[in-house]
């Protein structure tokens, strides 16, 4: 069963749970905002967040293999998976527009995009599984992830508070917070993002992890002369 779902083609990839604050300055999408304020109170003030692929300002590489993407137009294409982000904070701008503040809340796969019966684009979409219950094998890899992580913030941040920060238990919810945490492509997160099985999504975030890590660990290992460091940089 599907349903239609107001869609958002952005450059990022939302995960449920995590925050996403916007600036809406297109009129179409302002008027996607003024749609979804004047719902009834208690309906879910939601839309689709979906990553582009190829077209717009975005020039990614092909999705790996099996994955779909969705054809919009001539110049843009987005992937097939994405997450709902619902309305929790709007404020209107004097100039025009609106600054949001949107919460990740729920995964979904297009089947059909719809470019004609609104201002912005729609499309029909069915909702992905989220785990239920206890999972042995994604509690024992969560713990893993956690200490990979944390490895892996030592590395890239300097402030002892930030890599001692509390990380959730839950680990449906870790493996969300580090696709969207770590310093991952669009493609990795897309494909992150289109795991249905908690502790699938956690292998592979371990992989990528060590895989981050190692290559930070080889970029500092290189010396670089002091000389070249203050060099102007060369004009493209």
């Amino acid at each position: 069963m599907t349903v239609r779902l107001p869609v958002f083609p952005l450059a990022t990839v939302l995960f449920p749970g995590l925050v996403l604050p916007l600036h809406i300055f297109e009129e179409r999408y302002q008027a996607l905002v003024r749609h979804l304020v004047g719902l009834p109170e208690g309906t879910p003030r939601e839309f689709g967040v979906v990553a582009i692929q190829a077209g717009w300002e975005v020039a990614a590489p092909p999705a790996g293999p099996g994955a779909r993407a969705m054809p919009v137009s001539g110049d843009v294409t987005l992937h097939e998976v994405g997450c709902t982000a619902e309305l929790r904070q709007v404020t209107e701008l004097s100039e025009g527009g609106f600054d949001i503040v949107t919460v990740g809340r729920r995964r979904f796969r297009i089947a059909d995009v719809d470019e004609r019966s609104a201002p912005y684009l729609t499309a029909e979409v069915e909702w992905l599984p989220e785990p239920a219950g206890p999972d042995e094998v994604a509690d024992l890899l969560a713990a893993r992830v956690i200490a990979v992580f944390r490895q892996y913030l030592g590395l890239i941040r300097s402030d002892p508070e930030e890599i001692s920060e509390q990380l959730p238990e839950d680990p449906t919810v870790l493996s969300h917070l580090v696709a969207a945490t770590a310093a991952l492509t669009v493609d990795d997160r897309q494909r992150l993002l289109a795991i249905d099985d908690t502790a699938a999504r956690l292998r592979a975030e371990l992989r990528l992890l060590n895989r981050e890590a190692a290559l930070l660990r080889e970029v500092r290992a290189v010396p670089v002369p002091l000389a070249e460091l203050a060099s102007p940089p060369t004009p493209n």
